[in-house]
This record gives C-alpha cells, structure tokens and sequence, in this order.
C-alpha cells in the first residue's frame, strides 16, 4: 500500500478545483449508479459468501438506500452547494452576508462488516458530493463485498478522487496516523475511542457513528401482535446485526406474557420452525462474535430460540426474560439475534433500566398515548427514534442519522450528509457607498451612542 503517493496525487487532484466541478460529479454519480445496478447480482452474491444476506435483505438495507442516496444527491446537489444568503447585521451595514459550503479535502472513510456496502458507499457519496477527495477503508471481515467495492468504485473514480484501500488493522492503523480533513468512521465505540484519539493532534474533525444499548419501551395500549411483528422484523433482520437494533425490550407486566406468546410466533411466521434452513436468515459475520455472543446466553433464561452452530456461524432467534441487570447481555450491546424482555409497571421503573446505560443510538416506544411517548421523547437523550415501529427513521434522507455521547457524534443522510463533509464559511460583502464613522477612533463620547445600537439591535 503505497499510501503517501495515494494522498499526495489525490491532494494534488484537490487543488485543480476539478473536485467541486458540479456537472462533472452528477455525472459521475450517474455513471456510479448505474454501474451499482449493472453489478447487483454480483453485489447480492457477495453478500451472501459474507453472511448469507438474502437478496431482500441486501437490496432492503444495502443497495436501494444507496441507490436513494445518489438520486437525491443528483436532484438537489446544485441547490445544495450554491451560497445562502443570510440577514445581515445592521452593524455592518451596508452589507450582504453569504454562507458558502466548501470540502474540507482530503476525508477518510472507515467503514464497518454489518451493512458493508450501504455504510462504505452513503457516506462516500456525501464526501464526493461536497467535493471532497476519498480514501475509503472497507471491513476485512467482509472479504467478498470489500473485494467488490473496490472493483465497482475503481472502474467509476479515479484513484486521485476515489480510492478503496482493503486490508485489517494494520492497514487502519496506518492510515490513521496521516493527516486527514476530516474522517468518517462507523463501527464500535471502543473503535472510535481509538480513532478520535489519532484525529485529536490534528484537530482533524470527526464524524463518529457508533452504537448503544437501544430500549424498546412498551405499554399495554396496543395490540401485541403488530408491535411482535414490527419487532421481530426490526430485531432479526440481519441477524440482529445493526446498530440501531431494538436491544432489549422494557414490557409493561399486563401485556408481557401476551406479547412473549405472539413474539415466538411472528419468529416462526418470519423463519419458519427451523430459521437455520430458512433462506431469509442471515449468520453471524465470524466465529469470534458467534463466540462473544454465545457467552451472554450463559448466565441468561433462554425462553425461545438459543440454538448455536458453530460450524455455520448460526445463532437462532433467541428471546431472553428477565435477565439481571449484571448479566452479560444486559453490560454491553448485544449486536445479534438476542432480545432480553424485561417488564415495568411504573416509569420510574423505566428509568432506572434506561438511564443506566449511556444515551442510545436508537429508541422505540410502542404506544398510542401520545402524552406517554412525548414525555418518552423529551426525557430520555438518543440518536434517532421511531414511535410505533423500529428502525424506519432510518429511511428518511430528510432525517439526521447519528448518535449522541457515546452512540456517536455528528449525523448524515441527504443534505446533511452534504452539510457534514463541507466547512461552513461565512463572508460578508461589504457596501462602499456609505460609511458609517460610529466604529472609527476617537471613541471620544461615542459609548453611549453604540449602547443605544446594541438596544435597538437586541
């Protein structure tokens, strides 16, 4: 990996401008696309060598969202990159003041094994966008779907604008030690202790996208057999390999049994008796976390599911009653397919469970008392949320999609992942057929005229 060159050609690419050439980046992004559809099978099977994704799941989660992100990229990204003009301040007047969006430069993408094409290209298509160059660093565990993005984007991108650099720890190591303007990481929150750390003698900004132990709260206002079904989709989709995953769920005691009983059968609706065999279950990404994952049934009631194959990375849909709070699926987030139910009856209940852990990257309330889920809102710090469903705020490139304290920092998805990548510059043009004399010395008997300014002002 001859890195140094690959960051000098793509700083020297920078400074030809070509990067903010906004014609030449929608085409681009059209060629890009449909380079992506043109690939889809390929894209499917890789996935699949992976960790036996389906291709619902893999078109679901990985190439529509991708596919979203560029049209909507493509539509607006000429309103996105023009100057806004602001109100001006009677202070300079005679003035007009302009907020411009410049790229930052040269921005490293850390990408994660969970979703590794959504997650390596989204964020990538935000940077390009803004007008940024690209070191983009794929997860080594997910071999066939790294060796793939390297091939689609290197056949689009220039390696001077675009380029994929695979490898494990000792490549991120390395590349972590260079200078960035900006880097983009998502993954765990140990990770991106380790990359924050290598950003800070640089003040090299950061966007952090981690995770956290995601509550699903429900009370006894709605029928347990929707919210089952929207759980287990949002649970067990991926094999409960995502972030922003329900984590465990806080039940109000009346309605636990019941929701339990429908619960086992939404799994078998979804999976069938057997999910091992079914073609929409995937596996566990690698033998070490089947292993970590494994360890937290160990002092767990195991009421559904538990069943473990080590020689095909498989862990059934398991459901969890009432663990302790010290258990090892209650310290840490789960990050597969284990769902730990226990209940409350009263909201102080809740909050005991909820605030001890740091603030989430996802939280869910499923209720129709809209009193409870807005106080649910308002109380507790999160990412991002949905009421009456998991996961779906996701979906929406109008929403920020990013965590909080230690489920991460910063947000992206349409605009805002265009906002991310670009310093907001503030310019002010100032007017020269009047001047006004207030600001010049002498001051001599000038302070209470300037007093009077900042009143009328305020």
């Amino acid at each position: 990996m001859n890195l140094k060159s690959t960051l000098e050609s793509q700083k020297k690419y920078f400074q030809t401008q070509a990067t903010r050439d906004i014609g030449m980046l929608k085409k681009l992004l059209s060629v890009f696309r449909t380079e992506i559809l043109n690939r889809e099978e390929d894209i499917y099977q890789a996935l699949h060598k992976d960790f036996k994704k389906s291709k619902f799941e893999s078109y679901l989660g990985e190439i529509g969202i991708v596919i979203s992100e560029i049209d909507t990229t493509i539509k607006h990204i000429n309103t996105w990159s023009k100057p806004k003009k602001v109100k001006a301040s009677l202070l300079n007047f005679p003035s007009k003041d302009f907020i411009y969006s410049e790229p930052y430069g040269s921005v490293l993408i850390i990408t994660p094994w969970n979703y590794p094409f959504q997650l390596a290209i989204a964020p990538m298509i935000a940077a390009i966008a803004a007008g940024n160059t690209v070191v983009l660093k794929p997860s080594e565990h997910t071999e066939n779907t790294s060796k793939l993005l390297e091939s689609i984007i290197s056949s689009v991108f220039k390696p001077e604008h675009v380029k994929v650099i695979e490898g494990g720890i000792p490549e991120t190591n390395l590349l972590l030690k260079e200078r960035w303007d900006y880097i983009f990481f998502t993954g765990s929150v140990a990770v991106g202790k380790i990359v924050a750390k290598a950003a800070a003698p640089f003040l090299t900004p950061i966007t952090l996208e981690l995770g956290g132990k995601n509550p699903c709260i429900i009370d006894n206002t709605m029928s347990t057999q929707l919210i089952a079904k929207r759980l287990v989709w949002g649970k067990f989709i991926n094999a409960g390999q995502t972030c922003i995953a329900p984590d465990y769920l806080l039940v109000h005691s009346s309605v636990k049994k019941q929701l339990i009983s429908d619960l086992k059968k939404e799994i078998i609706n979804a999976y069938g008796d057997n999910p091992q065999e079914s073609p929409d279950y995937p596996r566990i990404i690698n033998t070490k976390n089947l292993s970590r994952l494994t360890s937290m049934l160990e002092d767990s009631k195991v009421i559904f599911g538990g069943h473990i194959d080590t020689t095909d990375c498989y862990l059934a849909p398991t459901l969890i009653e009432e663990p302790s709070l010290d258990s090892n699926v209650m310290k840490e987030e789960i990050f597969g397919p284990i769902l730990p139910i226990l209940s409350y009856t009263s909201e102080a209940d809740i909050s005991t469970i909820v605030s001890k852990y740091e603030k989430p990257l996802g939280f869910y309330v499923f209720s129709t008392n809209k009193l409870f889920y807005k106080k649910m809102i308002k109380t507790y710090s999160f990412g991002g949320g949905t009421i009456n469903d998991t996961m779906i705020h996701f979906a929406n490139t109008n929403l920020p999609f990013g965590g909080v304290g230690e489920s991460g920092v910063g947000a992206y998805h349409g605009q805002l992942g265009f906002d991310t990548f670009s310093h907001k510059k503030g310019v002010v043009i100032k007017g020269n057929w009047l001047d006004i004399p207030l600001r010049y010395a002498p001051y001599n008997n000038k302070l209470n005229k300037l007093k009077k300014l900042f009143k009328f002002l305020g």
